[in-house]
Formats: structure tokens, sequence, C-alpha cells
């Protein structure tokens, strides 16, 4: 009996290794399949002119998009405003800022809600109280934001920069706040500020985390429900914004989203490590001086230039 059981051991733990050699050896050979045909068909070069095009672009927002998703992962906040004001720094369309900080967003939000979601951190009521005004608010914001950015983006830029300045402030605030251990929970407007949390998101490119989840924590809510929760909102108003962007200026942007959303995958999976490594304090104080320093130089060149 114990001979037959050593036995049947021996068996099963071939089976395994003969298993991983299989899987090994399919994925090797899929690799080398899609490696032959990308090199086959695939004209590298009109992939590289493409990417090299508008001052290598893709590459300024690969490198942004890797900052800002480090940043985001360990303040939980901070993503869309540190896009929004590098991309007016480099004289980027407005409408076109947005609809590529929510393209990207769409994708790494959706990571960051099924993880929060897995880990129980969200409440289903709050969430829904927030997503549905969110996105009457992020459809709105995004059709403003075309028409006005189209037709008087002189003034849309500055505009957007002094919000992005408001936005530096409230974080290099947060900063110095200190934190009240047993603070009473005040009564929060949940749909309204929804609404205008999305509007803002949508037509300022960013500030969702700021003024929502700052909001809450503020009142005296539960940190890890309010975040959990307020991160899917995002998610599902960020793809409600992406999809109405799309619809009104297309998607010839995919080079600053691609960047974005490459940098800030790569950046992904450090963001837990990051988070305990990184003090958080003084990354609000860098940020956050960071983002009103860019946003007056957007505003001067803006006004003056």
């Amino acid at each position: 009996m114990a001979e037959e059981g050593i036995s049947s051991d021996i068996v099963a733990d071939g089976q395994k290794r003969a298993n991983r050699y299989l899987i090994t050896l399919g994925i090797g050979i899929l690799i080398i399949a899609i490696a032959y045909l990308l090199y086959t068909y695939v004209p590298f070069h009109e992939v590289l002119d493409t990417l090299n095009k508008d001052h290598h672009l893709f590459y300024w927002m690969l490198l942004v998009g890797f900052l800002a998703e480090i940043v985001a992962g360990s303040m939980g906040m901070g993503y869309g405003v540190i896009c929004t004001t590098i991309l007016l720094m480099l004289n980027v369309s407005p409408p076109i800022i947005s609809a590529s900080i929510h393209s990207a967003e769409s994708f790494t939000t959706a990571a960051g809600s099924i993880s929060h979601y897995k880990l129980g951190n969200v409440n289903k009521k709050l969430t829904k109280l927030l997503a549905l005004p969110a996105i009457i608010g992020a459809v709105i914001g995004a059709l403003l934001l075309t028409y006005v950015g189209e037709r008087y983006a002189k003034m849309t830029k500055p505009v957007i920069a002094l919000y992005t300045l408001y936005l530096g402030v409230r974080i290099l605030q947060n900063s110095f706040k200190k934190k009240k251990p047993d603070s009473a929970r005040k009564k929060t407007n949940i749909p309204v500020l929804g609404l205008v949390g999305g509007f803002i998101d949508s037509f300022g490119g960013g500030g969702w985390g700021p003024l929502v989840t700052g909001t809450f924590i503020k009142n005296g809510r539960t940190p890890r429900y309010v975040i959990g929760s307020s991160t899917v909102a995002k998610f599902i108003l960020t793809v409600a914004s992406a999809i109405t962007f799309v619809f009104q200026v297309g998607i010839h942007h995919w080079n600053i989203v691609a960047g974005l959303l490459i940098g800030g995958i790569i950046t992904a999976p450090f963001s837990a490590m990051l988070t305990s490594r990184l003090p958080v304090r003084k990354m609000f104080v860098i940020v956050g001086i960071l983002v009103i320093v860019m946003s007056l130089i957007t505003v001067y060149r803006a006004v003056f230039l």
C-alpha cells in the first residue's frame, strides 16, 4: 500500500513537470510565431516614424504616465492633475488633453476597481449614489469642453491652468493637515458631489480625487470605503467621458493615450510596494509645488506670450 502511494506521487509529480514543460513550450512557440508575424508584416519604420512625430510626444507621455502613476499609487490622487498640467505646458489642445487622459484612465482605474472590490473596500450603495450623477456630469463636461475648447482655445487654457493651480494648492494643504483620530461624520450631499466631481474631472482633465475623496475623508467617513467606492465611481465616469470624447474629437490622439497607458502599466505592479516606502507627506509637498509652478507658467504663457 505504501509503495502504491509513493508510485502514485511520483506519477503525479511527473505529470506536473510534463504539464509545465508543455505550457512553457507552447508559450515559447506562440511568442516565436507572433514575433515572426510582426517581423514579416509590420512596417517597423512606419511605426517608428509615427512614434517620433509631434516632437517625440509618445516618449514624453510614457515618462508622464510612469511618474503620474507613482504619485497616484502612493497618494490615491493626482494622476489627472499632473497629466493635465504637463500637457498644457506642451501646448496640447484642452479637449485632446481630457480625452487622452480619460481614455488611458479607463484601463488604469479598471484595475484599481477590481483590486478594491476583491479586498472588500467598496460600499455598493455609496458607489451607486456617486456614479449615476457622475456620469451625467462627465458627459456634460466633455461636451462643453469640446465646444469651448475648439472655439475659445486661448481662453480655455488659462482657465484650466487656474483650476489645476487651485488643485495644486489643495494638494499642498493636504500635506500640512493633521489627522483627527475621531472626527464626527458630517452629512454630504452625495448626488451633487458626484455631479460636480464628474463635471470638473471631465472638463478639467482631473480633480475627482482631490474633490470627492478629499470631501468624504474630511467629513469623517472611513478612508478605506471612501477610496474603494470613489475609485469604482471614477472608473464608471471615466468610461462615460472617454466614450463622449471619442464621438466628439475622434481617436487621433492615440500616441498620447498609448504613452500614458504604457507608462502607467509599467508602474502599476510596483504601486503597492512604493506606497509603503515613499514618504507620502513629502510627496504631497513636491507634487503640490510642481503643479502650482507649472500652472503659473501655463497661465503666463497663455496671457503674455
